[in-house]
């Protein structure tokens, strides 16, 4: 076989090889990425249910768990729990998630915040849906309050996530 012909062979097969890796690279990366999120998600899955397990614990303001909590306390407390840490208060935490600017992209998990001339007051963490399409949020609201869960009340609110984060 004459030398050009080996010669272009092996410049093709080296082509093909290089596609390839190429190619292996791209899904190397893209399954990495979808496993960071799906660890992120499971996170904020099993951060929820910590939340959950609080619902009938007293509401003390500046509390953070285990037995008592505010509302930034009882997320602080159960993301904690689950792997992600938060800062402290509902407003540092406003400023620490991602901000969803459609409402309509919150999922179990993300956070709800209540503010009042550009400062939060309060926030919970939002579960779903009930029959009637009212967002539902477990929060620790006030004192003589215990952790509950609540139809939301009020169109004055925002999103927040670390899905995105």
């Amino acid at each position: 076989m004459p030398a050009i012909v080996q010669w272009k062979r092996l410049v093709a097969l080296s082509f093909v090889l290089m596609l390839l890796s190429s190619a292996v690279l791209v899904l190397v990366s893209t399954g990495a990425a979808h496993a960071a999120k799906s660890e992120r998600e499971r996170k904020i899955a099993h951060a929820l249910k910590i939340a959950r397990n609080q619902k009938g614990d007293p509401y003390q303001y500046g509390a953070d768990g285990p037995n008592r909590f505010d509302c930034s306390g009882l997320t602080q407390f159960a993301f904690g729990k689950a792997g992600l840490s938060l800062p402290r208060t509902s407003d540092d935490q406003s400023r620490y998630v991602r901000r969803l600017h459609d409402r309509g992209n919150i999922r179990a998990g993300d956070f709800m915040f209540f503010a009042d001339g550009g400062d939060v007051y309060h926030m919970g963490i939002f579960t779903g849906r009930w029959e009637d399409h009212r967002r539902i949020i477990l929060h620790a609201s006030r004192s003589g309050t215990p952790v509950k869960v609540d139809p939301m009340w009020t169109h004055d609110w925002y999103a927040g996530t670390l899905r995105l984060r």
